[in-house]
């Protein structure tokens, strides 16, 4: 074991070495923002060709994605600086520094909507029709980006001993990440001091690329527009939900302890399952009028 180290003991697997940047000419450059590059360009390919196969002009999807990555990293680092605000307040140019995190998905999401809504009106197009063109996009990026967390040792629960249970030396995390279930079951190993927890950004990448495989299965049998986004939504907040009440770097509310980020995924899942439960039962009782 060592201060690199990151194990899944119940599989077997045993990761020595694993760092969280390269350096390039003097340049470190993190795998954190590498990894979240590469979920943006896998969305865009995703968008590019979904809108091709339904006869839009795929062009205009390239032209949504330079505006809508700036406009949803600017709403996931501003998500996640008001709620972090004690983190900030005494040093304002850290507000910039993304390289180490800091970025939450539920922003991002928020900023890629209005993104969406702006775009849809200059260019004079559905964004019902927009919104699910990049229904698949969305979720692509965020199972590949939550792997940045792993490379950063961040976005894990609580502490267990189930079968995909991720070791860590305790130095290698943030102490206000650590709980004391986990210290309670702190162990020492080649002189190392460990922690075993939740794995939970694997969970969540897991659950968005389930979320993918049922919009793909589903995209052949459209009912009406905005029903693959309304799917999206609703799946990924039960998902978030469930996810967020096992994470131990939970964003609250300010003034509460109430996490913000489950709030919002419950309101999500909840307003997207009733919107598509009206959407399916309005089309299928207009195909019986027709």
């Amino acid at each position: 074991m060592t201060v690199k180290s990151i194990d899944f003991p119940n599989l077997g697997i045993h990761l020595a070495d694993v760092g969280d940047h390269i350096t390039v000419f003097g340049f470190d450059i993190a795998y954190y923002g590498m990894v979240i590059g590469l979920g943006v360009l896998a969305g865009v390919l995703l968008a590019y060709m979904e809108a091709k196969r339904t006869g839009q002009k795929a062009e205009d999807y390239i032209d949504l994605a330079i505006f809508g990555v700036i406009v949803g990293v600017l709403g996931a680092r501003l998500y996640y600086v008001i709620f972090s605000w004690d983190q900030y307040q005494d040093d304002l140019l850290s507000i910039f520094n993304i390289r180490q995190g800091g970025l939450a998905i539920y922003g991002g999401i928020i900023g890629a909507v209005i993104a969406v809504l702006v775009f849809a009106k200059y260019k004079k197009k559905s964004p019902l029709l927009i919104f699910d063109t990049i229904a698949m996009s969305l979720p692509i990026g965020q199972a590949l980006g939550r792997w940045g967390n792993f490379f950063n040792r961040e976005v894990f629960g609580e502490y267990t001993d189930n079968l995909v249970a991720m070791r860590l030396p305790l130095d290698a995390v943030r102490a206000s990440d650590v709980s004391e279930k986990m210290r309670e079951h702190l162990e020492v190993i080649d002189g190392i001091k460990t922690i075993q927890v939740h794995p939970t950004f694997l969970y969540e990448s897991l659950w968005c690329v389930m979320i993918i495989l049922v919009i793909m299965a589903l995209r052949r049998h459209k009912k009406f527009d905005g029903e693959f986004f309304l799917i999206y939504m609703c799946l990924y907040g039960i998902g978030r939900f469930i996810f967020e009440g096992i994470r131990t770097d939970t964003l609250f509310l300010i003034g509460t302890t109430i996490p913000v980020s489950q709030v919002l995924a419950a309101i999500f899942a909840v307003i997207a399952g009733g919107l598509l439960i009206f959407g399916l039962v309005r089309s299928k009782r207009n195909k019986k009028e027709n």
